[in-house]
């Protein structure tokens, strides 16, 4: 009969981690005597990252002694306490290969169900001082798993643990979290998992993406070619006084292949600056005409936008990566919210050539905000569009606009804010695309949810870097992003696209992600061991190579930057 061996709770605490502080709560020790399970926690409990921990969903997380033995032997260790995995219930039985989701036991007056693995994270490997144990729980398939609590109630060490029922499906913890994080998945099993009452909203959601990505959702994503190729410059247009749209063709004259609508090109500048810098551009035209148009706005003290506004001539030469980016145009028949501000205009303007081009019967919204007549960049090229579409709708606003040039134009006075947005009404089962600067489009995302709009259809394109996910992380003061610290290395360039940074690699080796720590380029990562692609990010050109390698290999044209370091020069979209 399977038997609780300890209760384990631990309060968050600040800990120091590679020249950081840590907020966490998976420091554990053993409780005395009886401890009351609530809810959402087993009393003198917590969770410093409530995102990936705690909650409802994961009250509990249990850890058998024989893993501990197996780790033991694993690492050649012996001074293993109960709690040392970070877990709450540490027991004998219960065995992650013979758990299954939705199994249900009872533990002296409380009862649960289970409904996960563990999340896998770094944190677990910093309290073990084995780094690479959040790999190596899920590769050796002992990840342990969380419980919700069904009754509240005492437990105590030496209670027996007693099963009251048998989860649908027969799908165990470990088979979940091999779906999950391990290649060579079988789809009858991620359709089981979705169907599971009791798994956690998180994973479900997790395999509906999965088995939407074998449809072929994936495959389409690829881009059209690998690394920079040459473009030739075939126009070049002065749009206002600062936008100048760059129109881009084949060199051997053959059609470009199509993008999808609000997706751009990232583009290497020789002529702005040694080492070139690499930047990344909407395009702002239809995106199936065999050529690419970006426009461009000639940024104060901006060297790529400089040379491609004011340097660059038609005949002349760019290297371009092929077209990128999940902000596109989506089929459907709702509502259509098109808002942008400023230079932003350039993704939904390709989005409206689809639209019009379809004559799609659709509402379309089309809010946007400049200055004034003379910094609105591509208005006469939206209105005929908008003409050809029955249902829609335009909202400009200026700035800075005299009263006679907002009336000539049909525009309102001041900025597309909040409450401007909120009072046009618009549609609350609409899908929306917004673009323009970050707080810009902070605000809209806020004046829709608070209209009633689903999360999930606002859309908004960023081309600064993307906010950093580093879990458990205390608050820190963020530098804008620089070269790293001391001598240079030798090895390949690194190039941070988004960021504007390229270096060399450090002779100290490390991963990218490491090297991107140093720069202050934002980073996104969680598990730090190749397991949970927290961190997978766009690969514009050059190789990689692994160490360790990756439980699973991510999409083509992607890398893990964790587990990662450069074969060579490579450009990264960060």
């Amino acid at each position: 009969m399977p038997s609780l061996l300890s209760v384990n709770v631990g309060k968050p605490k600040d800990v120091a981690w590679q020249g950081r502080t840590v907020h966490t709560g998976v420091w554990k020790d053993p409780v005395s005597g009886p401890a009351m399970v609530r809810r959402l926690n087993i009393d003198g409990d917590g969770q410093g990252d409530t995102k990936g921990h705690g909650g409802e969903q994961r009250a509990v997380l249990v850890y058998q002694i024989e893993s501990y033995r197996y780790w033991q032997r694993h690492f050649g260790r012996d001074n293993f306490t109960f709690g040392q995995f970070g877990e709450n219930l540490t027991v004998d039985g219960l065995a992650d290969d013979e758990v299954c989701i939705g199994d249900q036991y009872r533990i002296g007056e409380a009862e649960f169900e289970v409904t996960q693995p563990r999340v896998t994270c770094y944190r677990v490997g910093m309290r073990m001082g084995e780094p690479e144990l959040p790999a190596l729980l899920v590769s050796h398939h002992r990840p342990g798993f969380y419980m919700r609590v069904l009754r509240e109630g005492r437990i105590e060490a030496g209670d027996r643990i007693v099963k009251t029922r048998t989860g649908p499906g027969a799908l165990t913890v470990a088979d979940t979290d091999a779906l999950l994080y391990l290649p060579d998945r079988d789809p009858a099993k991620l359709r089981l998992a979705v169907d599971i009452p009791a798994l956690s909203p998180g994973w479900q959601g997790s395999f509906r993406e999965l088995l939407a990505d074998g449809s072929g959702a994936a495959a389409a994503a690829r881009p059209a070619w690998d690394g920079f190729r040459e473009l030739r410059v075939a126009d070049v247009v002065a749009e206002s006084a600062t936008v100048t749209s760059i129109h881009l063709t084949a060199t051997d004259g053959t059609r470009l292949p199509a993008a999808r609508a609000g997706q751009y090109l990232t583009l290497r500048v020789p002529g702005a600056g040694q080492p070139a810098p690499v930047r990344s551009y909407s395009l702002s035209s239809a995106p199936d005409t065999g050529s690419y148009r970006i426009s461009v706005k000639h940024e104060p003290h901006g060297a790529a936008s400089g040379f491609l506004t004011t340097g660059l001539r038609a005949g002349g030469l760019l290297e371009v990566a092929a077209p990128r980016g999940e902000f596109v145009l989506t089929e459907g028949t709702g509502p259509v919210l098109l808002i942008s501000a400023g230079i932003g205009v350039t993704p939904t303007l390709s989005m409206l050539h689809v639209l019009a081009a379809a004559r799609s019967d659709r509402e379309i919204w089309w809010i946007h905000g400049a200055r004034s007549p003379g910094e609105h960049p591509l208005a006469a090229e939206a209105r005929p569009l908008l003409a050809a579409l029955p249902h829609s709708r335009e909202h400009l606003f200026y700035s800075a606009a005299t009263a006679e040039e907002r009336d000539r134009d049909g525009a309102s006075a001041g900025r597309v804010t909040k409450d401007a947005l909120t009072a046009l009404k618009v549609p609350a089962d609409a899908t929306a695309y917004i673009c323009g600067p970050a707080a810009f489009m902070t605000d809209m995302t806020d004046a829709l949810v608070a209209a009633g709009l689903d999360p999930a259809r606002i859309h908004t394109e960023l081309f600064g870097a993307l906010p950093a996910i580093n879990p458990g992380l205390t608050a820190q003061t963020r530098r804008p992003p620089h070269q790293p610290p001391g001598p240079p290395g030798s090895g390949p360039t690194v190039t941070f696209a988004r960021s504007g940074i390229s270096t060399p690699f450090p002779d100290s080796r490390g991963s990218l992600l490491e090297l991107a720590d140093a720069c202050d380029v934002p980073a996104r990562w969680s598990c730090r061991t190749g397991v949970c692609h927290t961190c997978v990010t766009p690969l514009l050109s050059g190789r990689v190579t692994y160490e360790p390698a990756p439980l699973e290999p991510p999409p083509d044209g992607d890398v893990l930057i964790c587990c990662a370091r450069p074969g060579g020069d490579i450009v990264l979209d960060m």
